[in-house]
């Protein structure tokens, strides 16, 4: 396996320890799709990466992936990644144990549902990342996610694309800045997020291919 490095001041290290954000010493950066798979704007990412050859690790809410199984299906089938974000996009903080691991499990499920995949395939690296919504979670459930065999990922550049005070000329400016070589870059699959994300994602893409990137899931680093 690769190291991998959070970019965290010593502190936060220290508090939030083993967490994903960076991947050491590589030519490519690994691009993150939150919150679908969603009808009106999953299927257009997908088409869209097809034309770059692109790869990227898309963290599923459960519940979207019940009401869209043959989106869900097609990122995999396409070679993407799958991680888990919970089943109904929880924020630890404020989540009791229990409630959270319950979520969390409840997606699991529905992978094995939806993929028809064993309990060991679904074991191996492609299918145990797990990315807490909002980036939001308990040291104590953070444990638990470990115990259960997960990487969690948080990232090292964000490109606001959820906020829709930022203009698209500021989210593609919080990636294009930020970004280097390892860079775990997080996108919002999201209706919410679209009008932002329509507009920054083609320039993105072909503006990280003219500097020589490479376009990678998450598995192929693991």
């Amino acid at each position: 396996m690769k190291i991998f490095r959070a970019k965290y001041p010593s502190l936060l290290s220290f508090l939030y320890p083993k967490r994903i954000s960076r991947i050491d010493n590589t030519g490519s950066v690994y691009l993150t799709f939150d919150d679908g798979p969603v009808p009106e704007v999953t299927p257009w990412v997908l088409d869209l990466l097809a034309q770059y050859d692109a790869k990227a690790t898309f963290f599923c809410i459960g519940e979207n992936i019940s009401k869209s199984p043959e989106i869900f299906k097609r990122i995999i089938t396409e070679g993407h990644q799958i991680g888990n974000h919970t089943y109904n996009h929880l924020n630890g903080w404020s989540t009791s144990k229990k409630v959270y691991m319950d979520n969390i499990k409840q997606t699991e499920r529905t992978f094995r549902i939806e993929t028809g995949l064993s309990d060991n395939t679904l074991s191996t690296p492609i299918f145990k990342l797990f990315r807490p919504p909002y980036g939001k979670i308990k040291n104590s459930q953070a444990r638990l996610v470990k115990n259960l065999g997960y990487e969690i990922v948080m990232w090292d550049v964000i490109s606001g694309d959820y906020d829709q005070s930022f203009s698209p000329e500021k989210c593609y400016k919080n990636v294009m800045k930020n970004v280097r070589g390892g860079s775990t870059i997080v996108f919002h699959d999201s209706q919410k997020a679209f009008p932002n994300l329509e507009k920054i994602l083609p320039q993105i893409l072909e503006d990280l291919k003219n500097k020589g990137f490479k376009f990678r899931s998450l598995k192929d680093a693991l």
